[in-house]
């Protein structure tokens, strides 16, 4: 025997099975001596729409942003899904779609924080025009990439924001051609067939050397990633351009193209320390490059900037709390963040040529890791300190049990 219940508003009857189905508040719930125990199903958007007085057609369309309705009918159809608690059934629209809904952004070092801060941006415009991102950390490793690109192909994403430092690997400019939908930021792929986002990397470079210039260097080192990244390259063109206005010849010798790394320039500061006439300033091509060189100095017992000055490019978060705080070359994590999901977007949608080249502007931010250098003085002849004196002395243990 079947008990009507209060706020239902559907009730169907399986005589042979002795089971009737009650929608009740948006729940098809099954009762009756053979009904399962707490079976129940979710609403549909059959149901929403009955509830609102529309067709399904108008309802679904409606859901999946293919319909624009009055304002009375859209209120209609959110207060019938509130009400039953009906959610769309995002695996289904994604299907009727054809799309993913989702982008990705593939990074060579998820932990390096300039990358980490365009992600957190990312993620955020990605949201704003209703797109999820999945982050994909290649651990530099063209394999990696390139598997992470053919996530197109699968489609587990639309298309993909590729920073990447392997710009000389043929491979990668074929799976980006033939996956298409992709998005370069940061560094060049050559013979890649897609919209590119850059810093003004050559400008940067120039305004980091006319500054230590302008504080009265004339013996500036330039320290830098791989001179095949055109990060790399087009700021070292900076360094040039500013050494050459100024009536300098270029030191080939002060010249270095390590890596991108902070274990990078503990490399760097141990090869100037042994020039018999060290810089007396160094233009390093990232941030974290000269947090290596900072923590080398530091230990060398040298003083920046009294005894050194440095500055760097990126403007990674944290850079102003560090000591000494660094003056370094901001480019904006902002920018490459929402410019490079807009230009991926707009390529989804056909409103973006492959051909894009964009530029973001860059601007010196001077802080305290510059400083006039000291006449007739050099690395080797500043005195080391307090601490650093008294380990010498006593013939304290370094790092690696020796004694010094």
């Amino acid at each position: 025997m079947l008990s009507f219940v209060k706020g239902a508003i559907g009730i169907e009857r399986d005589e042979e099975q002795h089971v009737s189905a009650v929608l009740l508040r948006g729940r098809t719930v099954l009762t009756g001596p053979r009904a399962p125990k707490n079976r129940i199903v979710a609403p549909t958007i059959r149901d929403v729409a009955a509830a609102a007085g529309l067709s399904v057609t108008a309802v679904s369309r409606h859901f999946n942003n293919r319909i624009a309705l009055p304002t009375d009918t859209v209120a209609r159809i959110e207060a019938a899904a509130n009400d039953l608690g009906y959610r769309p059934n995002v695996a289904a629209r994604r299907l009727s779609l054809g799309s993913s809904e989702s982008l990705g952004l593939i990074l060579s070092d998820i932990a390096y924080p300039f990358f980490s801060a365009i992600a957190s941006v990312a993620e955020a415009e990605c949201a704003r025009l209703g797109y999820s991102l999945l982050i994909f950390n290649s651990r530099n490793i063209v394999e990696n990439e390139i598997a992470h690109l053919r996530r197109i192909e699968s489609a587990q994403v639309d298309g993909i924001l590729f920073m990447t430092n392997h710009s000389g690997a043929s491979e990668v400019a074929e799976t980006v051609n033939r996956v298409r939908n992709v998005v370069l930021l940061d560094e060049d792929v050559p013979n890649a067939e897609a919209p590119r986002l850059y810093a003004r990397n050559r400008n940067g470079g120039r305004l980091a050397t006319e500054h230590l210039l302008a504080a009265g260097h004339r013996r500036i080192a330039f320290v830098g990633g791989d001179r095949n990244l055109i990060s790399s390259a087009e700021r070292f063109a900076g360094y040039r351009e500013a050494l050459e206005a100024a009536g300098i010849d270029p030191d080939p010798s002060l010249m270095l193209f390590l890596g991108y790394e902070a274990a990078d320039g503990e490399a760097a500061f141990a090869i100037l320390d042994q020039f018999k006439e060290p810089p007396t300033a160094i233009f390093v091509a990232a941030d974290v490059v000269a947090l290596g060189i900072l923590r080398a100095a530091r230990e060398a017992g040298l003083s920046v900037p009294e005894d050194l000055s440095i500055i760097g490019f990126d403007d990674i978060p944290n850079a102003d709390v560090i000591g000494p705080p660094l003056s370094t070359v901001r480019q904006s994590f902002e920018t490459f963040g929402v410019r490079g999901v807009q230009l991926l977007v707009g390529l989804l949608r056909g409103e973006q040529s492959p051909e894009t080249i964009e530029y973001v502007d860059v601007e010196l931010v001077s802080r305290s890791s510059v400083a006039p250098p000291r006449l007739r003085r050099h690395w080797r002849t500043a005195p080391r300190s307090a601490t650093k004196s008294r380990e010498v002395a006593q013939g304290q243990p370094n790092k690696k049990g020796e004694k010094k």
